[in-house]
């Protein structure tokens, strides 16, 4: 219904949104994007700038990560999968809450939204995006008047249920529609991606906590998006508001 809804008022304003996953990525060269992760990339790094993190670097390789954290003094190592001693945290937003991040550069490699993000560079306007910043997100690409936005969702090759409806609510809202974000996160709580973590913590898998889900579907628990430019160390995620 929304997804009709959106795209009847986008057409309406001249304007078009499509949904890529983030191995079709690659093939964003102009315009704005909106890469979304919302277990837990995304989520992550906004607690991240919450606390006072001064700025985080996006990789799509694990090596590569260690070796530009080992040039910046005082930085800490994120990713996801497999524990890693030489990674501070394993991109939960519940154990970051516990970790001094204030002024320091974050290097962050992940599955699906760093590697989203880094396919996505083309674009001559990157946000990252999860639910505690979609009303920022939204604001921000609305400002810039797009013609076209185009979202990667980037977990489960574009159907990852948390992401797309996530991605929705921020096109609704870029459209003018502002729907009320319940059923949209109630598709999230309900994913495969939900499901996973809380197996994660049944388990007793160290990378992940019961809290976190809950965390990821905060909606708009932040005033600032976060925007991702090429800089000299080379993909900066940065809080924008």
């Amino acid at each position: 219904m929304w997804a009709e809804l959106v795209a009847n008022t986008a057409r309406n304003c001249v304007m078009e949104f499509r949904y890529l996953s983030r191995q079709e990525a690659h093939s964003i060269d102009a315009g704005v994007a909106v890469v979304v992760d919302v277990m837990r990339a995304y989520a992550t790094a906004a607690w991240a700038f919450h606390l006072g993190a001064r700025r985080i670097i996006l990789s799509d390789d694990v090596e590569q990560a260690v070796l530009i954290a080992s040039t910046i003094e005082g930085s800490l190592l994120f990713r996801d999968g497999e524990p890693d001693d030489r990674f501070d945290l394993h991109n939960s937003p519940h154990q970051l809450k516990s970790l001094d991040v204030a002024d320091r550069t974050i290097v962050q490699k992940t599955t699906a939204g760093t590697m989203g993000a880094t396919a996505a560079r083309g674009a001559d306007h990157l946000f990252c995006a999860g639910y505690p910043t979609a009303r920022a997100t939204s604001d921000q690409v609305s400002a810039l008047n797009p013609e076209l936005v185009t979202f990667v969702v980037t977990g489960s090759n574009g159907t990852a249920e948390e992401d797309l409806s996530c991605a929705e609510l921020i096109a609704a809202r870029i459209a003018g529609v502002d729907p009320d974000a319940t059923e949209f996160v109630e598709r999230a709580r309900q994913s495969t991606a939900a499901a996973r973590l809380a197996a994660g913590v049944a388990a007793g898998y160290a990378g992940v906590a019961a809290e976190d889900v809950e965390l990821c579907l905060q909606v708009d628990r932040f005033d600032f998006a976060m925007r991702a430019s090429e800089v000299d160390v080379g993909l900066v995620l940065a809080a924008t508001v």
